[in-house]
């Protein structure tokens, strides 16, 4: 095993990590959203955001290790932010600088890894955006600019400041960070000749509850129906309030008959709600479901505004009934 060195700019780097306060915080959603996807589309037990402090690695996010932190001495990150580019261990145990490493001759027992520097605004690695397996493995030209692309949006977004792709009210993504995740998505499933799939929401007389009860009322059934559309998703679907009382789910790696019944499932537990609540309205909603048809729909808007269309025409279906 070889130690990883310090960088030159350690004293700067370590400034500038520090600076972020981001380190020993909870998890996130907007870093958790990106690690549940690669570890999704590349088919991996381990996907991790790591900062790289002092004596540790920590990671802001982590799918698949039960710990919240390693030594930096046996890091493969440690190594990574060594490089401008995307360190790639396609067999550890065959690479003299983690041979005898104590996580792949023991738990988790690594072979593959993939780590993709995390810069900050000065220019400063931070840490690392990675995945690992317990098997050897490649990746091909397209899956590595598939997942330097993915990295890239962990590197905004330790940049961002949290509302910038959370909505305030709900917690959830917003549009914009919709936008910029479903974009990678569309693209990762194009590429890959894969299903997508993508619903659009609107409340059913949400304005009259607005008016007859107040927006406090109001904010409380925004709240209540992405909470639970959010606890029927799997962990890799990307969720948003888009606005209003408008919401989005794109379904990767989906075919239109698994939405419809993950949709199925969220109107069962709705209705639930609606019984049990005995509040003086009812939660409703009208949608309209699209999947990826590549002679149709040539971006990621023009599947939105395809779903748009199909939620309006089933609410106007609904106020004729």
């Amino acid at each position: 095993m070889i130690t990883p060195k310090f960088p030159d700019n350690e004293l700067e780097r370590l400034q500038t990590l520090h600076a972020l306060k981001i380190l020993d915080t909870e998890p996130e959603e907007r870093f958790d959203r990106l690690t549940r996807m690669a570890k999704r589309l590349f088919n991996v037990p381990i996907a991790l955001v790591s900062l790289v402090d002092d004596n540790r690695q920590w990671f802001k996010s982590c799918f698949g290790l039960p710990v919240r932190e390693t030594r930096r001495d046996i890091s493969f990150c440690g190594h990574a932010i060594l490089y401008d580019a995307c360190l790639i261990v396609e067999d550890a145990t065959k690479d003299e600088r983690f041979a005898n490493n104590p996580i792949v001759t023991a738990d988790p027992n690594i072979r593959f890894y993939a780590g993709y520097p995390l810069k900050g605004i000065n220019g400063s690695r931070l840490g690392t955006f990675c995945i690992i397996d317990d098997k050897p493995r490649k990746l091909s030209d397209e899956d590595l600019k598939a997942f330097e692309d993915l990295a890239v949006l962990a590197e905004r977004e330790l940049e961002a400041v949290q509302t910038s792709t959370l909505d305030e009210l709900t917690g959830i993504t917003n549009r914009r960070g919709f936008n910029t995740l479903s974009n990678f998505s569309f693209q990762m499933c194009k590429r890959h000749h894969l299903e997508l799939s993508l619903v659009y929401f609107d409340l059913d007389r949400f304005k009259v509850i607005n008016d007859t009860h107040g927006h406090l009322v109001g904010d409380n059934v925004l709240i209540t129906f992405s909470r639970i559309l959010s606890r029927e998703l799997r962990e890799s679907d990307i969720f948003a309030r888009m606005g209003g009382d408008e919401f989005a789910v794109l379904f990767t790696n989906t075919s239109r008959k698994d939405a419809e019944f993950i949709l199925e499932r969220f109107q069962e537990k709705l209705d639930d709600f609606n019984k049990r609540s005995q509040a003086p309205y009812q939660i409703e909603f009208s949608y309209g479901i699209v999947s990826l048809n590549s002679k149709v729909h040539h971006c990621i808007e023009a599947l939105i505004e395809d779903a748009d269309q199909h939620m309006y025409e089933h609410k106007h279906q609904q106020d004729k009934t």
